[in-house]
């Protein structure tokens, strides 16, 4: 075919020729002309060899499956926390996934990519075997997306890319070399640094929904900034459906070569592209010459046996994931372990607990017991100074002293203050979005929570108003009134000793008065020891219960909503962890080694000469 034979061919298409073409499952297939023939339609009865293939549609299934449930269980639980481009990426990939499963499972689409004047169209014929793809001097050559169909049933694949029908194609028949391409889809496209944006843009929609591709590249435009730049440093992730023809070798000695494809090596070891070794996975490196034909039959038994495989859709699919996951990472990784620990809560207890006053109002119920044991087992005439001592200081008979304003009720400073700790340390090292989960949870929360406090403390009430009595203080009230007794009886003989009513004699109502007079105090002091205990422990028990109740209001409050949050987050860390593929065997840290064929390992050295264009 010459260059006049392949504008008629890309340009007018054989369907549209006074019947000369025919349609069939959207490929158009041309009838023998005179000098070059392409291939006639299969019969319509399906051989045994078609029986066998796999469906149409295809299904993923072990890790893969795995990994997009995840994903579309992470893209749903995050909606609502996490934004930006990042999710609708992720969003893209489980569409594109799911449009890939319900087509051909039989087909791998392949497109071949370059830059302008790399020779990809002549390569693009040479794998056809038959002159399918415009090739000139004129730029740029390939306007549209060629593609060029081994097999029946791909027409859905190509609809997919939106090939036109009118570039559709079909090979020679060529024997074992086209049986081994069987499933084969390959597309030329147009020039990725082309001048015309339309077709920069078809190159971009179009290297987004193919199985694999091949980047050619030439000894002049190898180290391209754009090259290297925009494609493949970003789709570095992508290198085991990844193939990197350098072409035009024949322009170039052995040596000179050898050096260039070193290079190449090199620089796709910066862009972090992984190459294969002894079938490690990775991107595969090839010399050929398209033009002279040499290396064109190693690759084509390289992707004959990459289409025979037909793991190509589901390998770039989990590249896909892969490169969303990569994008997802700063908003579902935490740095270190984030949470509320048992220290963490028990200070938020401790922090509601000096808010309420819980630690003061023990200390007044301990005082309150104390004062009513002393008051009623102490003599009456110490009592009566006390009274008088009160009277004189304060102005009131009230032993209780009055607590200042800002202790009786809940201090809204210290509540507020111990929200915000608990959320920076329950939020800290977490993600930003789930971060600002955290804290918005916590400041719900807070909303509300010193009056809530407040009611609380008044509805436990005053521990100090009515404080219990213990079993024994009857007796000893009785025990200290016999001994007021004494003293009064001992008073009383006394003076009637003194006005001749009892018969004289000092030492009896003395020793009765002295009696009273010294055990009065003794009961008192007796008393004031055993109230010691039990005063301790009725003030403990009522911090305990005052601590316990604003403990528990702001763990409804604030604690439990942080900590759905936390769940929330650890439920889609652990989605996460599926999605990048951890635990799959997919994610080693292992970096493979380089795959080549058709160069030699060598130390590799920049070639000043041949980087026309480079970075």
């Amino acid at each position: 075919m010459d260059d006049g034979d392949a504008r008629d061919d890309v340009g007018g298409g054989g369907g549209g020729r006074g019947g000369r073409g025919r349609w069939d499952d959207g490929l158009i297939a041309r009838r023998a002309g005179e000098r070059v023939a392409l291939k006639e339609e299969p019969p319509a009865d399906p051989t045994p060899e078609e029986d066998a293939l796999p469906p149409l549609g295809g299904s993923y299934g072990g890790p893969l499956r795995t990994r997009l449930d995840a994903l579309h269980e992470l893209v749903g639980l995050s909606r609502a926390r996490v934004e930006g481009d990042a999710l609708a990426e992720a969003g893209r990939v489980l569409d594109e996934a799911a449009a890939r499963q319900r087509l051909s499972s039989r087909h791998t689409v392949i497109a071949i990519a370059g830059a302008t004047g790399s020779g990809k169209s002549t390569l693009f014929n040479a794998l056809a075997g038959v002159p399918v793809s415009e090739t000139g001097l004129r730029r740029p050559t390939t306007s549209a997306p060629i593609a060029l169909s081994w097999s029946e049933g791909a027409a859905g694949l190509l609809d997919r890319l939106a090939v036109p029908g009118r570039l559709r194609r079909r090979p020679l028949a060529g024997g074992a070399a086209d049986a081994e391409l069987q499933g084969l889809v390959l597309i030329d496209l147009p020039d990725h640094d082309s001048a015309v944006t339309a077709h920069r843009d078809q190159v971009d929609r179009v290297l987004g929904l193919v199985d694999a591709v091949i980047w050619v590249v030439d000894p002049e435009k190898y180290a391209d900034a754009a090259l290297h730049e925009r494609y493949l440093r970003p789709l570095a992730g992508h290198a085991e459906v990844t193939f990197v023809v350098l072409n035009q070798i024949d322009r170039l000695g052995t040596e000179a070569a050898d050096l260039v494809l070193d290079d190449l090596r090199r620089l796709l070891d910066e862009d972090g592209v992984a190459l294969g070794e002894h079938g490690e996975p990775g991107a595969t490196v090839l010399a050929v010459s398209a033009l002279t034909g040499d290396g064109v039959p190693e690759l084509r038994e390289l992707v004959g046996r990459f289409v025979q495989e037909r793991t190509a859709p589901e390998r770039r699919i989990a590249a896909d994931i892969d490169a969303a996951a990569g994008r997802l990472r700063s908003s579902y990784v935490a740095d270190g372990r984030p949470g509320l620990d048992e220290r963490a809560r028990e200070d938020f207890a401790d922090r509601l607990a000096v808010a309420v006053g819980a630690q003061a109002a023990g200390e007044a119920a301990e005082r309150v017991w104390r004062r009513g044991a002393i008051r009623a087992c102490g003599t009456p005439w110490l009592r009566l100074y006390r009274w008088y001592g009160r009277l004189r200081a304060h102005g009131s008979t009230d032993p209780r002293p009055e607590s200042p304003v800002e202790d009786e009720l809940t201090a809204r400073q210290r509540v507020e203050q111990a929200v915000r700790i608990v959320a920076d340390e329950a939020s800290r090292g977490l993600p930003a979005p789930w971060a600002q989960a955290v804290r918005e949870a916590a400041a719900r929360g807070a909303d509300g929570l010193p009056e809530a406090l407040d009611e609380l403390t008044v509805g436990l009430g005053d521990p100090a108003a009515r404080p219990p009595r213990p079993a024994w203080w009857p007796a000893a009230v009785l025990l200290q009134a016999v001994m007021t007794l004494l003293q009064v009886f001992g008073a009383l003989w006394l003076v009637g000793q003194i006005v001749g009513v009892v018969q004289p004699g000092l030492l009896p109502p003395v020793l009765v008065m002295v009696g009273g007079i010294i055990g009065g105090p003794l009961v008192e002091w007796a008393c004031e020891g055993a109230v010691k205990g039990p005063a301790r422990r009725y003030g403990q028990e009522a911090e305990r219960a005052l601590r316990e109740a604003a403990a528990a209001c702001g763990r409804a409050r604030v604690l439990d909503p942080v900590a759905a949050e936390l769940m929330r987050y650890r439920e889609v860390r652990e989605q996460y962890a599926t999605v990048s593929g951890r635990g799959t065997g997919t994610m080693t840290g292992v970096r493979p080694s380089a795959r080549v064929v058709g160069g030699s390992r060598s130390g590799a050295t920049r070639m000043g000469a041949t980087r026309a264009g480079a970075r």
